[in-house]
């Protein structure tokens, strides 16, 4: 496994990695657009993937601008592996570099997600809405930092 920066080459795979879940599924994934991937890639945050035998095979997403999680997705054949867990702490790591105190994210409540973030050292704050839970972490408690 090796994990890297994403580039815009990798766009068209993390969209397909995205709209191939069965949690946290897009009601309209035409919301999701290329140029929101190629923001984030270059103005608003950082993405990373992670590659097993030169395929990506989850990505994450670093929102600066709001110290936020953007994405977190993984193919369902490598979950379990540690995928996620590298690329939620590359993401975690690049916010607190940059001077975050707090990172949140948002998820799907009662989901595979759910469970993996409270497992990864994250708090759960609360509902968002009906469907969505709100997660944070403190620069004090990042795992391995």
């Amino acid at each position: 496994m090796k994990f890297r920066q994403a580039a815009f080459k990798d766009i068209d795979m993390m969209a397909e990695i995205r709209l191939s879940v069965v949690e946290n599924v897009l009601s309209d994934p035409s919301k999701i657009t290329r140029k929101m991937y190629e923001d984030y890639l270059d103005r608003r945050g950082r993405g990373w993937v992670c590659e097993l035998d030169n395929k990506v095979i989850g990505f994450s997403y670093a929102d600066r601008e709001v110290n936020s999680i953007w994405a977190l997705f993984v193919l369902r054949e490598y979950e379990g592996i540690g995928v996620g867990k590298g690329l939620i702490q590359l993401a975690t790591c690049w916010l607190f570099d940059l001077g975050a105190k707090k990172v949140t994210l948002d998820t799907e409540a009662n989901t595979r997600a759910d469970i993996f973030y409270k497992s990864q050292g994250w708090t759960r704050e609360g509902m968002k809405n009906e469907h969505e839970v709100t997660y944070s972490l403190l620069c004090a408690h990042m795992p391995n930092k």
